[in-house]
């Protein structure tokens, strides 16, 4: 049987991971979790959000899946080393992917970073950067509005724009040449950021360089899947199916038959 790559977040956001992971290994099967019913993460606590990562992980491990992507930063920030503690297959996060990304673009040094509330508190890119290129110069950001902005499935409407120039006040005029999209919803709102951030500002979204990981990760441990078998994809959330499967089917072109599973979600206090 085709094993899976096993992808968690607290809602639709990894599916920017996802669409990425499709592009560049397409014989891979993918499993989608997405955790719309506590969504959004970022404003919870960490105690809170790495019991839900648990739970999340503790129902895929049941798929018997090859790899585990957290494919949520505010989750990869703080629970990504007790995952790695729980199981035996391969965790990868977002945040150091991203963080790499940005180091090989910048030209000056100075990198912005916008992201959820508990992603911007943890310092998490702060500190990945720092540990790779200690003088570079990090303004954060937390923009709690847009990851439920996209949740609700407003992306590519009027409202966008209004939203989004809202969120990066704060980073307009300062002089960074590259901004972190911090949070995989992020990349649903990418042309509206763009046009804020004008042509001088590259964004970097971490899903690219997760996918890449991704692949070098299965090649080095010799499990890339070569059965040349066309994969057929699941995709599960914890909430009400309806609009995840419809931003699931929009985000990712149709590209394959998709049937959301509601999960429900353990009581936990």
């Amino acid at each position: 049987m085709q094993q899976a790559i096993a992808v968690l977040d607290s809602g639709v956001g990894g599916l920017t991971v996802v669409k990425e992971l499709m592009r560049q290994l397409p014989q891979e099967k993918v499993i989608y979790f997405g955790d719309t019913a506590r969504s959004p993460y970022g404003p919870r606590s960490a105690v809170e959000v790495r019991i839900f990562t648990r739970q999340i992980v503790d129902y895929l491990i049941q798929f018997n899946p090859k790899m585990i992507v957290i494919a949520c930063n505010t989750a990869t920030a703080v629970a990504i080393e007790d995952i790695r503690e729980r199981v035996s297959i391969p965790v990868l996060g977002v945040i150091s992917p991203g963080a790499r990304a940005a180091i090989k673009h910048t030209r000056t040094g100075v990198v912005g970073v916008i992201g959820t509330e508990g992603t911007i508190k943890s310092k998490a890119y702060e500190h990945a950067l720092k540990l790779i290129s200690p003088n570079i110069q990090v303004y954060s950001e937390p923009c709690p509005l847009l990851a439920p902005f996209v949740e609700k499935g407003l992306f590519g409407r009027e409202q966008e724009q209004e939203i989004v120039e809202q969120s990066l006040q704060p980073l307009i005029g300062k002089p960074i040449d590259c901004l972190i999209l911090g949070c995989t919803h992020y990349p649903f709102l990418m042309e509206p950021i763009s046009r804020v951030m004008g042509p001088d500002v590259t964004l970097i979204s971490s899903a690219d360089e997760t996918a890449r990981e991704i692949s070098t990760i299965l090649y080095h441990r010799d499990r890339m899947e070569t059965s040349g078998k066309l994969p057929i994809h699941q995709f599960f959330c914890s909430g009400e199916p309806t609009l995840f499967k419809r931003i699931t089917e929009s985000w990712l072109k149709d590209q394959i038959a998709i049937t959301p599973v509601v999960w429900q979600v353990p009581t936990i206090f």
